[in-house]
């Protein structure tokens, strides 16, 4: 009933026997069901994924199949790969500048014992550093009460200085 050599709903009815009212509702079932397109594509021409998806919807693995594939090409030639995959120059050019910094950063792994030193190492900085700046808010003060009593005398000081001769 679809295709290019389709019968009829009553002629398919008469060879194989099945009522042709069965025949018609499992044609519009199928077709709500988006299974039977209305426009017949070519035996010839079968869409091919990159033309199913949009470039926006393609895996890093895809992405990284064109850039690898444009890598020795021309300007020229670029320019038709990139028009015949749908995908725009800035996309491609975001994709590649992605792959070129994955691959120039080295990643540590974090079993490694570098990386767990370097863990360590940076927990023992950030130590030092509280330790600093609690040291240095303690002489902040300190200079503030000798600015307040300049003869270290102040109102919590119970020592008399008569009493210490």
């Amino acid at each position: 009933m679809v295709g290019p050599s389709a019968l009829s709903a009553t002629e398919l009815s008469r060879e194989t026997g099945i009522p042709q009212p069965t025949l018609s509702r499992w044609l519009r079932e199928a077709a709500s069901l988006r299974l039977v397109s209305s426009k017949p594509t070519s035996p010839s021409e079968p869409p091919s994924a990159d033309e199913a998806k949009r470039p926006q919807d393609w895996s890093p693995q895809e992405r990284m199949q064109l850039v690898l594939d444009a890598h020795r090409l021309g300007d020229q030639e670029l320019g038709e790969l990139l028009r015949q995959r749908g995908v725009h120059r800035e996309q491609f050019d975001s994709w590649r500048a992605a792959l070129d910094d994955a691959f120039a950063q080295p990643r540590a792994s974090r079993r490694s014992p570098e990386g767990k030193r370097i863990r360590e190492l940076e927990r023992e900085v950030a130590r030092k550093d509280k330790a600093l700046a609690e040291t240095a808010a303690l002489l902040v003060l300190q200079k503030k009460v000798q600015l307040l009593f300049p003869n270290g005398v102040y109102a919590g000081d119970d020592t008399d200085e008569e009493n210490d001769e």
